[in-house]
């Protein structure tokens, strides 16, 4: 993949000899595989049976998990927060896997609308759960650094799947509790 950024980056016109990029291509290569290492991970190897038998059945919400991305239309990072409620059904998850299954989906190249719910799905899919709400809020320099360069804009986006897209009162105490 080296000589992939090594061609990038004699087209813009650089000279990859010189010190400061000799070996820039082999360093790019890595940060770009580490990047997009989501493609080869697997959600249940991640999870790696976190799943323990609870009898709660109150909303559990971890909040304000970083996340970064690359945008899929021009590869530029696009970084935020991300909150994810549930409401257990005789499971619950550990803590670190909700986190670990947000990176899963971030690190590949991404639209956060379906970054949104391609870990909503995920997070019903291991726990079982009755409901399952997450809400995205990010900074994408595809729109900060080019194009239309606005600098202070954020974009949410939100997936709400059982108990949380059809009872709006726990939709609501999730939203009311991530602020």
């Amino acid at each position: 993949m080296d000589q992939f950024f090594k061609k990038l980056i004699q087209e813009i016109g650089e000279d990859t000899e010189r010190e400061g990029l000799r070996t820039t291509p082999v360093r790019a290569a890595k940060a770009f595989q580490y990047l997009t290492k989501g493609y080869k991970e697997d959600i249940n190897k991640v999870v790696n049976n976190a799943i323990f038998e609870s009898d709660n059945d109150e909303m559990i919400i971890v909040k304000d998990i970083e996340l970064y991305s690359l945008c899929e239309h021009h590869l530029l990072p696009f970084f935020g927060k991300c909150h994810v409620g549930y409401l257990p059904q005789g499971k619950i998850i550990g803590l670190s896997k909700v986190a670990r299954i947000v990176d899963v989906f971030a690190r590949r190249l991404q639209v956060q609308e379906n970054l949104t719910k391609q870990i909503a799905e995920s997070i019903m899919e291991v726990t079982n759960a009755q409901g399952v709400g997450v809400v995205i809020e990010a900074r994408h320099l595809c729109m900060m650094m080019r194009g239309v360069e606005k600098q202070n804009s954020v974009m949410k986006t939100s997936c709400m799947l059982g108990q949380f897209r059809s009872q709006n009162s726990t939709r609501t105490e999730f939203l009311s509790l991530i602020r």
